[in-house]
């Protein structure tokens, strides 16, 4: 098992990536004493990562930073970097190698602050490992702030360090960065590919990762959740009846406020399992007293970690939202492609009746103004919109068609 088996339905990134980390491993074999990468050769301090959710950004970065870090003898015979089994590759996958930082941010983005820290990491000599590697899972959530502060370290890269950079489109990156990157594009992977590493590697029944495979539309990670948690299934089969609901006014704003409820209570579980935890280790780390008092002057940093709560829990319910937005589009897309005696694979196969009623009742137009409702409801939720406001107004579109 190499670092690119996870790497799934990309085989020219993973070419790439692969010529590149032989490139890496020749210059450092060839130069001990810490030169810049060289300009010209196949390997570069900064690349970024784009493609759709679910296409596999952050697991590519990954495995090129577990490539990079390998210290398999089988290279000096001729092999390529990235066996999966030494102690480089295999800190680097799981999270605790001394020279691979990934940062993934829980919050609505990434501020000044957080990326000057970076920046004074990369400025660092690898401490254990062949180089200093920095992946950024969330490069699109910089602030503009942010990104001039990562511009000077990508503009001038410190020797061995090398950044990785994920974000779904170009587009979502400052102009100034990414013309400083190496940039590679990923792409949905096939169904038939995703259901295969989920029965591999997470020992899900056949039947069962086809169908979650099928239902998200290659998103890995969705298809992963989708397969192993009840709950997750549960939600979606709630989510795939809210179009039979909305034929009034009364079930369109009764769906949407259930949509809004289950998005706060996701939020609110994965709170519970984290900010307990956070809150009595703050509190240990500022001296708190066996009866809970803490000490003076400890005020705003506890302040500051339930600001940092808060943000955090905004965020969970937007993604919760936005995953059932997802999985309403692609209700709609089957009825759409029904209506048009499309050949395309349906998606939702398990609500075939619930399609073909929605078909049968409604035109290609109106299916198409549905779909456009939906995507009007996620850009309002990107600008801030009050979550039952903007779910309110989607229902009431969908029940007008």
């Amino acid at each position: 098992m190499t670092v690119w088996d996870d790497l799934v339905g990309q085989d020219r990134v993973r070419e790439q990536l692969g010529a590149a980390a032989r490139d890496a491993d020749a210059l450092v074999t060839a130069n001990s004493d810490g030169e810049p990468v060289p300009p010209g050769s196949g390997m570069t301090h900064a690349w970024l990562f784009t493609g759709p959710p679910g296409s596999g950004r952050s697991t590519a970065a990954r495995a090129f930073a577990a490539a990079l870090q390998c210290t398999s003898p089988d290279r000096a015979l001729g092999g390529a970097p990235g066996c999966g089994f030494c102690d480089g590759c295999h800190t680097a996958l799981i999270g605790t190698h001394a020279d691979v930082e990934v940062i993934r941010t829980e919050l609505l983005s990434i501020g000044v602050k957080e990326t000057r820290e970076l920046v004074r990491r990369a400025q660092l000599s690898p401490a254990v490992g062949r180089w200093q590697v920095i992946v950024l899972e969330d490069a699109d959530r910089l602030t503009e702030g942010a990104g001039n502060v990562l511009l000077k370290a990508v503009e001038e890269p410190a020797p061995r360090t090398v950044w990785l950079l994920c974000a779904p489109s170009l587009e979502d990156v400052l102009p100034t960065i990414r013309s400083r990157c190496r940039h590679l594009t990923l792409t949905t992977p096939p169904v038939d590919a995703v259901a295969e590493v989920l029965v591999r590697r997470d020992g899900v029944d056949p039947d069962r990762a086809a169908s979650a495979a099928r239902a998200t539309q290659g998103h890995i990670g969705r298809a992963r959740r989708l397969a192993t948690d009840e709950g997750a299934r549960a939600r979606r089969a709630a989510v795939l009846k809210l179009p039979l609901r909305v034929q009034d006014v009364g079930g369109c704003l009764k769906a949407a406020q259930e949509l809004i409820d289950t998005a706060g209570d996701d939020a609110k579980q994965a709170a519970e399992e984290v900010d307990g935890k956070e809150t009595d280790e703050l509190k240990a780390a500022l001296g708190a007293s066996a009866g809970g008092r803490m000490p003076r002057g400890t005020a705003g940093a506890m302040k500051e970690l339930e600001d940092k709560q808060k943000r955090r829990r905004t965020r969970t319910q937007r993604d919760s939202l936005d995953l059932a937005l997802t999985e309403l589009t692609g209700f709609y897309r089957d009825v759409l492609a029904l209506q048009l005696g499309s050949r395309i694979a349906l998606a939702n196969t398990d609500v075939r009746d619930a399609l073909d009623r929605i078909a049968e009742s409604s035109s290609p137009e109106g299916t198409l103004r549905r779909i456009e409702a939906v995507i009007a409801c996620r850009r309002a939720l990107d600008r801030n919109v009050a979550p039952l406001l903007a779910v309110e107004a989607m229902t009431m579109a969908l029940r007008a068609g």
